[in-house]
C-alpha cells in the first residue's frame, strides 16, 4: 500500500505531525524546553599558560585568552565564564561544561566530540567546523552569532533552544532531538538524515531550508509557511510528482 499523508491545521495555525506507519498522525501540543539557570559564584582568573587534558576547572574565568591548539580534552568546566576565548582547533573532547557560560567565543575546527553541555550558555559566538558528533546537551541556550558546518551526527539534545543564531550547513544526522526550539533562527543547508525528534518546534526559523533528510522531521512542528515551503521536499520524499 502506497503512504499516504494527512495534514491537518490546529486551532492556532500550527501544524504538528509524524509519520507512523505510513501516515502521519497529528500529535499534542508541542512541550516547551527547560532553559538553563545560571548563577555563577565569585570568579578566579585562569592564570594556568595552557588547558591541560583532563583538568578541573571550578569557579574560574577565561577572558580574551588565545587557547588555539591547545589540549583539553576531558577537562570539567564547572561554573565557569569564558568571554572573548579564541578555540582554533582547540582539543575538548569529551569535556564537560556545567553551569558555564560561554560568551564571544570564537574559532575553526574546535573539537567537542563526546563532550557534555549542561546547564550552559553559548553566546554570540562566531566559529566553524565545530565537532559536536556524539556529545550531550541538556538544558542549553545557544543564541546570537553564526556557526558554520556545526557537526552534531549521533548527539543527543535535550531541551536545547537556539535563538537568534545563523547556521549553516548544520548536520544533525542521527541525533536524538527532545524539547528543542529554534527562535529567529536562520537554517541553511541542514541536514536532518535520520534524526529522531519529540517536540522540535521549529515554527521560529526564519528561514528553514533542508539539504537533506527531511524524513527526520517526524516529531517536529511546524508552520503552515514552512508547509508550503517545505511542500517539494515531502512530494519528493513520497514519490509524488507534481505537474500541470
Amino acid at each position: 500500500m502506497r503512504p499516504h499523508a494527512t495534514l491537518r491545521s490546529s486551532p492556532d495555525r500550527t501544524v504538528s505531525g509524524g509519520v507512523h506507519d505510513g501516515a502521519m498522525t497529528r500529535n499534542a501540543a508541542v512541550k516547551k524546553a527547560r532553559r538553563p539557570e545560571i548563577r555563577p559564584p565569585v570568579l578566579a582568573p585562569f592564570m594556568d599558560p595552557a588547558l591541560e587534558p583532563d583538568g578541573d576547572y571550578d569557579g574560574m574565568e577565561f577572558t580574551g585568552l588565545d587557547l588555539a591548539g591547545q589540549d583539553g580534552g576531558g577537562a570539567h568546566f564547572l561554573d565557569c565564564r569564558l568571554d572573548g576565548v579564541a578555540l582554533d582547533e582547540t582539543r575538548l573532547t569529551r569535556a564537560r561544561f556545567v553551569d558555564t557560560v560561554l560568551t564571544g567565543v570564537r574559532g575553526v575546527g574546535t573539537d567537542l566530540a563526546e563532550a557534555v553541555l549542561r546547564d550552559t550558555e553559548v553566546l554570540d559566538a562566531r566559529m566553524g567546523g565545530v565537532q559536536l558528533h556524539g556529545a550531550r546537551l541538556e538544558r542549553v541556550m545557544i543564541r546570537g552569532g553564526k556557526i558554520d558546518y556545526l557537526n552534531l551526527r549521533q548527539a543527543g539534545l535535550k531541551d536545547v533552544v537556539f535563538e537568534s543564531v545563523v547556521l549553516a550547513e548544520p548536520d544533525f544526522g542521527g541525533a536524538a532531538l527532545e524539547r528543542v526550539e529554534f527562535h529567529d533562527c536562520v537554517l541553511k543547508g541542514v541536514d536532518f538524515s535520520g534524526a529522531r525528534m519529540t517536540d522540535v518546534d521549529l515554527r521560529g526559523a526564519t528561514r528553514l531550508e533542508i539539504a537533506r533528510g527531511t524524513e527526520g522531521l517526524r516529531g517536529a512542528v511546524i508552520s503552515p509557511p514552512q508547509l508550503m515551503d517545505l511542500a517539494g521536499h515531502f512530494a519528493a520524499h513520497l514519490g509524488v510528482r507534481v505537474e500541470n
